[in-house]
C-alpha cells in the first residue's frame, strides 16, 4: 500500500508541517507515492529513485487532480512546465523522503504509546519478537513488526521488513485502534537509508551487530554502516535510550555515537562495561541456563532456546523493554517463558534415532558460521549444514557463506535458496568455491531429504537460509516451499510414518 485516505479526513499543508512555494495553503485529502492512486486533493510525493524519478509521473497526478506535489529541486525542474500550467501547491524539499515520512506521521497521528526499534545485520527479528513476548508476559498489548509481518496481540501482513512510511504509519494507527500499546519494530538498512522511519517517536533503539550483507544496495561497508547509524543519529531523539551490543567490533563506536547525542546507553554482552552483562551459559539438548548481571547484580534464568547467541538477543530485548520503561526485575522474571522465534534455530523435526533437524534464517557469512557454532554445544554428534545463497543479491558473500559452512559443520550440502532471475547453477558454483568438499544438490527438497537421511544418533541437521519463508523465488514466480514443512515430511518419510 502506498496511499492513505482515512474516512473523510482532510488536513491543511500547514497542519502537516509543509510550506508550499509562495506560501500557498491547500486542503489535502490523502497522500500517495503512486500517481495512479491520486484522487482529487491528494498530495503526490514525487520521489527520486535509483533509475526513475517520481517527477516523471507528476503529469498523471495533475490529470487526476492532485492538490499538492512534494518533490526535490530536480523533480520541480523536470516537471516545471506541467506545474506552471496548473494551480497545484508545490513543496520542494531538500530530502523529500524524510519530509514524506514526517508528513505521514502527522497525517495518521495516532500511534501506540511505546515503540522501540532495532537495527543490525542479524538478530532483528529475534530481538523484536522477544520484546513483544516480554511485554505480553507482563500483561501489555504488544506486537512486533518486521520481516514476519505484524505479530502478537494483533496481526497484519507486510511486504517489506521496514514498510514505506505511508504503510508504516497506517499500520501503526490501526494497531493503536486495535488497542495495541507496545510495538517493537525492525529497522532495516534500506528502510533507514530511504528515511522510512523518520517521523517515528521511539522510546529506545537497539544495535545488534554489523557484518557483510546488502552491498548490492549500499555498495560499501561505510555506506551500509552509516545507513544503520541513522537510527541513532536521526530517528532516536536525544533523550532516547540506545541499547548496544558491546561485543560487536562496531559496538563501542555505536555507543560513542549515541553518547555524543546525549542518549542514555545500555551496553549488552560480555564486555566488562556492559550494564546488562552475560556471565556464563550452560547448554543442554533443549536450551540453556543463563547467568547474567544487571548493573552489578547477578541473575540466573532458564532459556528454552537453542544457540548461545540467543542469550545476546534475549538480553538485547530485555534492555530495550527496560529502556522503554519496564521494571527490570519484572522483565528478568519472564525471560524463562520466551519461545523460539519462527524460523530462527527452530526445531523442525526429530528422527526416531534421536537426531534433530533445525531451520534457521542465517543467510550471511557471519550468521551461517554463528548458527552452526551456536548449535554445537547442544549436539553430541555431527552437524550437517544445508546452505545456499539468494540470486540478484550481494554476490561477494556467496563463497564466504560456503566457507563459513565448511569451516564449522562436519558435512555441507549446497543447494538452491531463492535464485530469482539468476541461473541457480551459477549461484551454487559460487558457494562451492568456498566449500569445495561440499555435496551439491540443486533441488532444495531433495537436499533436505538427503541431509536428514545422513543423520545418525546424536547428529543434527541445520537448514540455513530461508527460515520462516513459505515460498521459493524462481524467476518471477514464488513457488510454495517451507523448510520446516519439508523437514517434517522428509523425516516422516525416512522413518516410515507416512
Amino acid at each position: 500500500m502506498s496511499s492513505a485516505r482515512p474516512e473523510e479526513q482532510t488536513k491543511t499543508l500547514s497542519a502537516l508541517g509543509l510550506t508550499a512555494q509562495g506560501g500557498r495553503e491547500a486542503e489535502i485529502t490523502g497522500i500517495t507515492v503512486d500517481s495512479r492512486e491520486v484522487m482529487p486533493g491528494y498530495l503526490f510525493a514525487a520521489l527520486p529513485g535509483g533509475s526513475v524519478h517520481g517527477a516523471d509521473f507528476i503529469a498523471t497526478a495533475l490529470e487526476l487532480q492532485a492538490g499538492a506535489i512534494l518533490t526535490d529541486a530536480e523533480g520541480a525542474r523536470r516537471a516545471a512546465d506541467e506545474i506552471a500550467e496548473s494551480d497545484v501547491a508545490l513543496i520542494v524539499a531538500e530530502d523529500p523522503r524524510q519530509t514524506l515520512a514526517q508528513t505521514a506521521a502527522l497525517w495518521f497521528g495516532r500511534h501506540p504509546s511505546t515503540v522501540v526499534a532495532v537495527t543490525g545485520t542479524n538478530g532483528k527479528t529475534s530481538v523484536s519478537t522477544f520484546c513483544r513476548q516480554i511485554w505480553i508476559e507482563m500483561g501489555e498489548e504488544a506486537v512486533n513488526l518486521g520481516t514476519t509481518g505484524v505479530e502478537g496481540a494483533w496481526t497484519h501482513g507486510l511486504r517489506h521488513t521496514t514498510p514505506d512510511p505511508i504503510t508504516l504509519h497506517r499500520v501503526l494507527a490501526e494497531a493503536a485502534r486495535q488497542g495495541i500499546t507496545h510495538v517493537a519494530m525492525e529497522a532495516s538498512s534500506h528502510g533507514l537509508d530511504q528515511r522510512r522511519l523518520d517521523g517515528m517517536i521511539l522510546a529506545a533503539a537497539g544495535f545488534t551487530n554489523f557484518t557483510q550483507d546488502h552491498l548490492d544496495y549500499h555498495k560499501t561497508f561505510d555506506a551500509y554502516f552509516d545507513a544503520k547509524m541513522g537510527l541513532f543519529t536521526r530517528v532516536l531523539a536525544d533523550d532516547g535510550v540506545a541499547v548496544v551490543n558491546l561485543d560487536d567490533p562496531k559496538g563501542p563506536l555505536v555507543a560513542q555515537i549515541a553518547e555524543e547525542r546525549g542518549q542514555e546507553v545500555i551496553g549488552v554482552g560480555r564486555h566488562p562495561e556492559a550494564r546488562l552483562r552475560i556471565l556464563g551459559q550452560r547448554f543442554d539438548a533443549t536450551g540453556q541456563e543463563l547467568r547474567f548481571e544487571w548493573q552489578g547484580r547477578s541473575k540466573l534464568s532458564r532459556l528454552d532456546l537453542i544457540g548461545g547467541f540467543q542469550a545476546e538477543n534475549v538480553l538485547m530485548a530485555a534492555a530495550l523493554t527496560i529502556g522503554a520503561g519496564a521494571a527490570p526485575d519484572e522483565v528478568f522474571d519472564v525471560l524463562r517463558h520466551l519461545q523460539t522465534v519462527r524460523g530462527r534455530m527452530q526445531l523442525a523435526a526429530t528422527r526416531d534415532n534421536g537426531a534433530t533437524v533445525f531451520v534457521d534464517y542465517s543467510h550471511t557469512p557471519d550468521s551461517v558460521g554463528v548458527a552452526i557454532r551456536a548449535l554445537r554445544p547442544h549436539v553430541i554428534g555431527r552437524i550437517i549444514a544445508v546452505v545456499g545463497a539468494g540470486g540478484d543479491r550481494d554476490r561477494g558473500k556467496r563463497p564466504l557463506m560456503g566457507a563459513a559452512a565448511a569451516e564449522n559443520a562436519d558435512k555441507v550440502i549446497v543447494t538452491d535458496d531463492n535464485p530469482r532471475s539468476e541461473d541457480p547453477a551459477d549461484i551454487r558454483a559460487a558457494v562451492l568455491d568456498g566449500a569445495p568438499g561440499a555435496i551439491e544438490i540443486g533441488d532444495r527438497a531433495e537436499a533436505i531429504l538427503r541431509g536428514a537421511d545422513m543423520l545418525e544418533p546424536g547428529d543434527a541437521l541445520l537448514i540455513c537460509g530461508k527460515g520462516h519463508e513459505t515460498g521459493q523465488i524462481v524467476g518471477d514466480a514464488i513457488l510454495p516451499f517451507d523448510d520446516v514443512e519439508q523437514a517434517s515430511v522428509a523425516v516422516a518419510a525416512l522413518d516410515g510414518r507416512i
